[in-house]
């Protein structure tokens, strides 16, 4: 994919009614540990393919195929380009989130399922105080942002970090001891990649986005079915199911505390 294709291939996504990836398409042609590809009939694009590479796992994601050309291969001959550039980054783990319509496609590629996402919501909130532990990002918390997420992920996402923090886009929870014990990160185009080892910092968090949200609006969170103190506490705290889908993964993962995840930044960047 060039600079070029991007504006073409979001509006032949949101055609399809995959929605709209305008922003999204902009910033992985333009981000250097993504790698975007396109299929190209005769200068219409037809399909798509990214591959972002954190550390030793990559994610793979954005693979659709114009319905029209559908039937034909290119989503296979997207996938193994896909893979093709993870493997030549040195990338050990390559996980995706699958449609149920895609899943058989990659099983024959190797992945597995290695456990589910559960998309949960609640409304905003139109009063009450927020956490006095929450504060604004600071410069200085990227270094420990970074390790909070490696542990949590078991992936090297500080690329993604160093790109979305700001004041403005992320919060963090500050512990009685000046360390950090969780925050929330907002990528251009939404979503809210959410880390907390304690169930606690990640509940008040959580209210801080319901807070800041405001009634009439919705928030999300995204947890791994693995993560049941936490699923049980949202339950418990009004939270209700939006939808679901598998996390798949070919290769080693290296360690990583599924618990510890709140929220994503897509599901084609974890």
């Amino acid at each position: 994919m060039t600079p070029a294709d991007a504006d073409p291939t979001a509006q032949a996504i949101l055609r399809s009614g995959w929605g709209d990836r305008r922003v999204k398409m902009a910033w992985v042609v333009g981000h250097p540990q993504c790698r975007p590809i396109v299929a190209d009939a005769g200068g219409t694009i037809v399909g798509t393919g990214v591959t972002t590479v954190s550390g030793p796992v990559a994610w793979i994601g954005t693979i659709w195929v114009d319905p029209a050309w559908r039937g034909r291969g290119i989503g296979k001959a997207l996938t193994q380009a896909t893979i093709d550039a993870a493997e030549a980054a040195g990338c050990r783990a390559l996980v995706l989130v699958a449609t149920e319509a895609g899943r058989p496609l990659y099983e024959r590629f190797g992945f597995v399922v290695q456990t589910h996402y559960r998309i949960l919501e609640a409304p905003g909130l139109g009063s009450g105080a927020i956490d006095a532990r929450i504060r604004a990002y600071r410069s200085s918390d990227l270094q420990a942002m970074t390790e909070l997420d490696a542990a949590a992920t078991g992936e090297d996402r500080a690329h993604l970090l160093a790109d979305f923090a700001s004041p403005d886009t992320t919060r963090c929870l500050e512990r009685p001891d000046g360390g950090l014990g969780g925050f929330v990160v907002r990528a251009p185009w939404g979503g809210g990649a959410t880390i907390a080892p304690d169930p606690d910092d990640a509940l008040a968090i959580l209210g801080a986005r319901r807070l800041a949200a405001g009634p009439g609006k919705r928030v999300r969170a995204g947890l791994l079915e693995d993560n049941r103190t936490g699923l049980e506490r949202l339950s418990a705290a009004g939270w209700t199911e939006a939808w679901g889908a598998p996390r798949m993964i070919r290769g080693a993962m290296p360690d990583w505390q599924p618990n510890a995840i709140w929220g994503q930044f897509d599901h084609a960047l974890g």
